[in-house]
Formats: C-alpha cells, structure tokens, sequence
C-alpha cells in the first residue's frame, strides 16, 4: 500500500511530517493493507496564515483494488487531529464498506448453495419420476 502525502503552502511540509502522517495512517489501516493499492493524504490550512478555530483540513482517499475511491476529511484545531481524525473516519468508511461486500458474497454463497441443492431435489426427484414409470 503506497500513501502518498500532500500539504498545501501555507502548511510546512517536512520529512518529519510526512513519515508522521505516514505511520499514523499505516497503524490506523493495516488490516486493509492487501486491499488498498494507494491512500492519498492532502493537508490544508483554510484560512492561511490567519489564525482560526478549526482551520486545519485533512482529506484522505482510499483506493481499494479494482473499486472505486473511497474519500473522507476532518477539520481540527492542529493538523495532528486532522490527521487523526481523517485516518479513524477512513477506517470506519473501510469497515463499513468491506463490511458490505462480506455480506453480498455471503448471501451469493446463500443463492448459490441453495440453488445448487434445488437442483439435486430435481435430479433426485426426475430419477424417481423414471424409476416409478419404469
């Protein structure tokens, strides 16, 4: 899983930040790590350089293999809990959404298994129709 981060001017990017926020969102998706081919981090100061309650933004997009993107954000008074904040919404976005595709394969499972029984109830019911009429 490659997690690429940006930030825009008015936020300091360092090698420092950057492996913070990379280690925080590794630790926060692990368990997701074979499913998910990139997570883009973006960092954002909305106000500037004025100062403001809740001005630090964090958008953070998941990119599971062969689905679409998944995208939240969180705003905080520092980038470190906009950071935290954006890494547990994904987490519970990802729950939720393989959470979803566990249970259409399980009911998929459920048809086909059903199915598959339906149709030796009928196999089984025709080689008695033949038996009874031979």
């Amino acid at each position: 899983m490659q997690i690429q981060v940006n930030s825009d001017n008015h936020i300091q990017g360092s090698i420092r930040l950057n492996e913070w926020v990379r280690s925080t969102v590794e630790s926060r998706l692990e368990r997701y790590e074979e499913d998910l081919t990139r997570i883009e981090v973006h960092m954002r100061d909305e106000n500037g350089d004025k100062p403001g309650p809740h001005d630090k933004r964090c958008q953070m997009e998941a990119r599971p293999k062969g689905h679409q993107p998944i995208s939240v954000s969180h705003k905080a008074e520092s980038l470190e809990l906009a950071v935290e904040g954006a890494a547990e919404k994904l987490n519970h976005a990802l729950e939720h959404y393989y959470g979803k595709q566990r249970s259409k394969r399980a009911v998929t499972q459920q048809e086909s298994s059903a199915n598959d029984a339906d149709g030796l109830l009928q196999e089984e019911f025709l080689e008695n129709e033949q038996a009874r009429l031979s």
